[in-house]
């Protein structure tokens, strides 16, 4: 039974059941799910007729048009699946930001507990918040590098059991500031930086600043001394894309980056009245322990039944809970609003007197991504034309990693 199951894997941290499971079913099958528009029985199909076991064959097959063999499988099938195949390709690729920055801190927390070490720091794409990360670089400040690196002198390479490739630097203390300048990149910005030591009269590389005529370093230590011997402010690493911040830089017109602090609520929020994990109440202690003034309720609408979408009804009982709660929460609020969805033909899945007594109205489209762009367009400016509608939802549908 459910309970003795579960007490089997707190016991053992194993599931029997699952583990049969688990070999009656190929593992080309889980992979070949992998890809969008692929499910079960499509994935059955391909394992069964053609003897399809890895992505690498479907797309030899799909591209030579020898899927439409299979029934249900036509041009536009092999068509999407191509698609998918790369998205999949892409996701192997390059790894989205926050998983990068929580193995970037445990590799960072692991090196640094080493005697050797005076100072670990990410460089690279992900210490310029790229969205998603292709590698990692460390770069590690020590007075002994050979104690810190186990292969070659200033360098080592890792390949994390998710594929993201990882490379450690060491350097000395003289030089961080110019090797975190340097392997922080972008190469673009690195690139506009050297032009105008050039132009002073200086090198800059990844050993620090230097004076053309004489090689004396004049500075590399920090990265403050490195921008300061260019005539440039320190530059927030998330601005170096060489999209004019040198140029603002030295007008000094650099702008301001927002912080958390600058975040005084949020507009996106789920509970578990439909596919979130909490309850209101939760959600809205926790909003109010991030030091935020505000945050929206944001439920899904009922034609979304996947995600749990609520009813109009179910929607209207949400705002005797949330006005009791801004009784007992204040002056913190909460507002009642939806994440509606926009059905195909751009009608909203609520009628006009419900959302005129939600405070924020979220637009949103879940279905239906593969209409042509004019159709889609049409289904999004109709819905956005409604005078009650505030926001649209993620309206890119991009997947990140």
């Amino acid at each position: 039974d459910l309970a003795a199951k579960i007490q089997e894997m707190l016991t053992t941290g194993r599931l029997a059941y699952l583990e049969a499971l688990t070999k009656r079913v190929p593992k080309a099958l889980s992979a070949l799910m992998t890809v969008p528009g692929i499910g079960p029985k499509k994935a059955r199909l391909l394992y069964d007729r053609l003897h399809v076991t890895s992505l690498t064959q479907l797309e030899q097959l799909a591209k030579s048009h020898r899927l439409q063999a299979l029934p249900g499988f036509e041009q536009k099938t092999e068509e999407n699946i191509l698609r998918g195949l790369q998205v999949v390709k892409q996701g192997q690729e390059r790894m989205p930001l926050g998983t990068a920055l929580a193995l970037a801190r445990e590799l960072v927390a692991y090196l640094g507990a080493g005697s050797s070490v005076r100072e670990v720091v990410p460089a690279g794409s992900l210490r310029r918040r790229q969205e998603t990360i292709g590698d990692l670089d460390l770069l590690a400040v020590s007075t002994k590098p050979a104690q810190v690196q186990q292969h070659g002198p200033t360098k080592s390479s890792i390949r994390t059991p998710s594929g993201l490739q990882v490379d450690l630097r060491v350097v000395a203390p003289a030089a961080f500031g110019a090797a975190l300048v340097y392997f922080t990149g972008s190469k673009e910005h690195n690139v506009k930086i050297r032009g105008l030591a050039n132009r002073l009269g200086l090198t800059v590389n990844e050993y620090g600043v230097f004076k053309e005529k004489t090689g004396r370093r004049v500075a590399g230590k920090t990265e403050e001394e490195v921008y300061k011997a260019l005539g440039l402010p320190w530059i927030p690493p998330e601005l170096r894309e060489d999209r004019g911040e040198v140029e603002r830089g030295l007008a000094g017109t650099l702008p301001d980056l927002m912080t958390m602090k600058a975040v005084r609520g949020d507009f996106h929020l789920h509970s578990d009245w439909s596919d979130g994990a909490h309850p209101i109440e939760e959600v809205a202690a926790a909003a109010k322990r991030k030091g935020y003034e505000y945050m929206l309720l944001s439920d899904h609408s009922h034609s979304l039944r996947v995600a749990g979408g609520l009813t109009a009804a179910e929607l209207m009982q949400q705002r005797a809970i949330v006005d009791a709660l801004n009784v007992k929460l204040a002056p913190f609020r909460i507002l009642l609003g939806t994440e509606m969805e926009i059905l195909p033909d751009g009608r909203l899945d609520y009628p006009d007197r419900v959302l005129a007594a939600l405070d924020v109205v979220i637009a949103a489209v879940h279905s239906a991504f593969k209409q042509p762009k004019a159709v889609m367009t049409r289904r999004i400016v109709t819905a956005l034309r409604n005078p009650y509608v505030h926001i649209l939802a993620h309206p890119t549908g991009r997947l990140w990693g």
